[in-house]
């Protein structure tokens, strides 16, 4: 917020239109004489008040509201720019308007982000994330500091670089920081969430599944995050091979989203659950719950899509009569990955593929 380093009638003018004030009111509430105000606004930038009054203002303007705050910066700014002189204001670290305006381009980050739109993203979340010294933020900055970082981390999640100082590691690792200043373990323990999850997208299963089992029962968390801790317990679970007790886990989670009616995790659920039974080898229930993931969810973006697609054709490759038809629906996944930059699932394809031509041969139909 401004800080007004000395004041002059023209400060003052701005206060008292800023907290929309007559003249008689504002010397009403400044405790001064209302000739006093009246030389204000006829001098404006020629004089100064006294000591006491310098005081006084002060005073006045540290208990306004963030609105009264947002008025007086623009009616100075505009003073300034119409008189050619710079007022006698500073502010340490943001303005009020510019925290409605990185407020804004966050939630604008993250509609970019559930579309892949990964370049528009990082222009959003570039201009705030490093604009600022952290010494000049207050708690509203830091906070706001602290989500522009969550969303660089998601971003570089999602594009699959995972370490390096330009990594989703590095990143979450500085975000917990952040929130651990401000206390609030709510967000400390959703970054802990995600960092379980680029630990598991780096190959580390049993330490990822072991963080997921811990946040699964974690009060910090929402009923719906430990849901998600849950179904992800069963993911790592499953990628290490072990199916049955993944698919419990699974259903267990998959319960929880539908009373909970998170259409999307139920969706995403049924579609683990299809990984899980691919494989145990049971590849008629394999393709019972990926088709329910395909017919269900209501989001629709390039990664649902490509891992839709991906885990449809890594069941249709485990069975000799669809392998045809599996290359096909990975081909098609891979292109929509190359298409977006989802570097992480065009990994995750070509493994696959690689498996594939470790295997025999499939026999003639």
């Amino acid at each position: 917020m401004a800080t007004v380093h000395r004041w002059t009638g023209l400060e003052a003018a701005a206060l008292r239109a800023a907290l929309r004030m007559s003249m008689r009111v504002f010397a009403e509430h400044l405790g001064v004489a209302p000739r006093t105000v009246a030389k204000w606004e006829k001098h404006r930038a020629d004089t100064e008040p006294y000591s006491d009054n310098q005081a006084i203002l002060d005073t006045a303007l540290a208990r306004a509201s963030p609105a009264v705050h947002m008025r007086f910066e623009v009616f100075l700014s505009e003073a300034g720019q119409a008189t050619g002189q710079a007022p006698r204001v500073t502010a340490a670290g943001p303005r009020l308007w510019e925290y409605e305006t990185w407020t804004e381009d966050l939630e604008r980050s993250v509609v970019a982000l559930n579309r892949q739109n990964f370049g528009f993203a990082h222009s959003l979340l570039s201009r705030w994330s490093t604009r600022w010294p952290v010494g000049e933020l207050d708690d509203r900055g830091l906070y706001l500091l602290g989500r522009t970082t969550v969303l660089e981390a998601d971003l570089y999640r999602d594009q699959g670089v995972l370490v390096g100082p330009m990594s989703a590691h590095h990143a979450y690792a500085k975000a917990r920081q952040i929130f651990t200043q401000l206390a609030v373990p709510r967000r400390i323990a959703q970054i802990e969430l995600s960092q379980a999850v680029v630990a598991e997208m780096s190959g580390k299963l049993d330490a990822a599944a072991h963080h997921y089992e811990a946040l699964a029962v974690d009060e910090r968390l929402s009923r719906r995050d430990r849901a998600r801790a849950r179904l992800w317990v069963g993911t790592a679970l499953s990628k290490d091979g072990n199916q049955d007790y993944a698919a419990r886990v699974m259903l267990a989670a998959s319960r929880d989203f539908e009373d909970l009616s998170e259409p999307d995790d139920w969706s995403v659920a049924q579609q683990k659950l299809a990984l899980a039974y691919r494989g145990a080898g049971d590849l008629t229930r394999a393709l019972q719950f990926i088709d329910t993931a395909r017919a269900t969810g209501t989001t629709d973006t390039p990664m649902q899509r490509v891992r839709l697609d991906t885990a449809h054709g890594h069941i249709l490759l485990s069975d000799p009569a669809t392998v045809d038809d599996g290359l096909h629906v990975l081909d098609h996944a891979a292109a929509v990955a190359a298409q977006f930059s989802l570097s992480h699932q065009l990994r995750a394809i070509e493994g696959i593929r690689t498996s594939f031509r470790g295997l025999p041969s499939p026999r003639p139909r």
